[in-house]
Order: C-alpha cells, then structure tokens, then sequence
C-alpha cells in the first residue's frame, strides 16, 4: 500500500519536470526539501523520461519481512 502511495507522488512529479522550464522547477522546488535531490531530478532523471507519457514506476514484490512476516514490495524508476 505504501509503494502505490509513493507512485502517486513521484509520477506526477516526474511528468511536471519533464519540461526543465523554470515553474516546473519551482514546482518541485515547493516538494523537495534539499537541493540535492531537486538537482538530480531535474537533470538526470526527468529528461531520460522526455519521450515517455507516463508510466515511470515499477512496483516488484519482494518476499515477506523475516521478523513479523510483513508485505514487502520494491519501487524503482522503469
């Protein structure tokens, strides 16, 4: 449940950098907190999704957690 949560997040942020224009940047700058991770969003992963409609996450399930059995599940950028 808390990787679907996270795709409806990094998505849209993703489709909104796609265009590098300075809103674009301001928008991201307004969810991310360090300039660290808004400098790699708008330069390495948002323009590798240029061509792209949508679509730029993954959700794998992975096996369940030792201790306490509990779901586990793995999001990556396709």
């Amino acid at each position: 449940a808390k990787a679907k949560a996270l795709r409806s997040v990094v998505e849209p942020l993703i489709t909104k950098t796609k265009t590098g224009t300075l809103a674009s940047l301001r928008a991201a700058q307004a969810f991310l907190y360090t300039e660290k991770a808004l400098k790699r969003l708008m330069k390495d992963i948002a323009p590798k999704y240029k061509d792209r409609k949508g679509g730029y996450t993954r959700i794998i399930k992975i096996s369940p957690r030792q201790g306490d059995a509990a779901k586990m599940a793995r999001i990556e950028l396709v």
